[in-house]
């Protein structure tokens, strides 16, 4: 008999310790310890929250941004490496499900690096990574895409898990992917880009592709968002006093739980710090599934053909066992 779990999850909406990578771990550590202290089994971090957000990116030129991406490659992190397996201690110490955002540099080259968010199980083990595909807008100055190897779903102690960042949640074919690869529960996590333009209200559009995600595939999101500390704004702002003002827009992070039929589970957190919880209940994924399952009986696969390329991209293959030709009797006679 098909048995569907229940569990209390949490949504942590807090700033990194900017450019801090051991003390940004220290504080995912003791923010994991506390939302498990309050019975949560799953815990969402924002994007790239090990070590930050490069938010040089939007406020200076490449050129002058050129220092911040350096201090930046040199604070990321190798995936495995000693800043995960403290992830993972933490994760097995509290029995819980974490995913986290981090900026992961290539173990070969040390100006390329990855937005990737970690899926670590409940018993310590790293499930996997998935590096977001495509940087977005200013972000291509700072981060690789990943590819498909990682659009996975991971079997978790909540559930059938997949996660995606930011920008790609937008994504309608990446996000299908993860439906189609049986995902219940999906950690959505986001920064707070108070730099966009006026017109765009941050908040709200993350709540809407969030929405759009749960109602579509009828499963829950766990929204997770970073805020903008006074530590990034002055960083930011130091020689740029106009910098401050933008950073400190308002309804710039939304950070909460939606349910199958696209409502938020309790109350969000719109900007400032803190953990939202909410109790989810994968059997509430099941009859609204029987108006619109698209990747079963609502959907016409005769008609429509989704192919992904789950092969893993490097820069080069070696080859090192070289063939060696067998030697005949005219070689030793020449």
């Amino acid at each position: 008999m098909l048995e569907l779990p229940k569990s209390k999850v949490a949504a942590v909406q807090a700033a990194p310790v900017f450019l801090d990578t051991e003390a940004t771990v220290d504080k995912a550590c003791a923010l994991i310890a506390e939302a498990a202290g309050n019975g949560a089994r799953l815990v969402a971090f924002p994007e790239v929250f090990v070590p930050g957000y490069p938010y040089w990116n939007w406020l200076m030129t490449p050129i002058e941004g050129g220092p911040w991406f350096e201090r930046l490659c040199l604070a990321a992190i190798t995936v495995p490496g000693p800043e995960v397996d403290r992830l993972c201690a933490a994760a097995r110490e509290h029995a819980c499900v974490v995913v986290i955002g981090v900026n992961e540099r290539d173990p070969r080259s040390v100006a390329t690096i990855y937005n990737t968010n970690l899926i670590i199980g409940a018993d310590g083990t790293l499930l996997g990574k998935h590096r977001k595909l495509v940087p977005t807008w200013a972000e291509k100055l700072t981060w690789a895409g990943g590819d498909g190897s990682s659009l996975r779903v991971h079997d978790t102690a909540v559930g059938p898990l997949g996660t995606l960042a930011c920008g790609e949640n937008t994504n309608t074919l990446a996000r299908f992917a993860l439906l189609s690869a049986g995902e219940l529960v999906h950690v959505a996590n986001y920064i707070a880009l108070p730099v966009a333009p006026a017109s765009y209200d941050m908040a709200a559009a993350i709540r809407i592709r969030a929405a759009a995600h749960s109602f579509e595939g009828k499963i829950f999101t766990v929204v997770a968002c970073s805020t903008v500390s006074e530590q990034i704004i002055a960083a930011m702002s130091a020689d740029r006093p106009a910098n401050r003002a933008l950073l400190e827009r308002k309804n710039s992070a939304y950070t909460g739980i939606i349910d199958p039929a696209g409502n938020p589970v309790g109350d969000p957190l719109i900007d400032d710090e803190g953990i939202v919880y909410a109790e989810i209940d994968l059997n509430a994924c099941i009859q609204p599934k029987q108006m619109h399952d698209i990747i079963g009986a609502y959907n016409r696969f005769d008609i429509f053909d989704l192919r992904i390329d789950r092969r893993p991209r490097t820069s080069a293959t070696f080859d090192d066992q070289a063939e060696t030709a067998p030697v005949t009797p005219q070689d030793h006679e020449s």
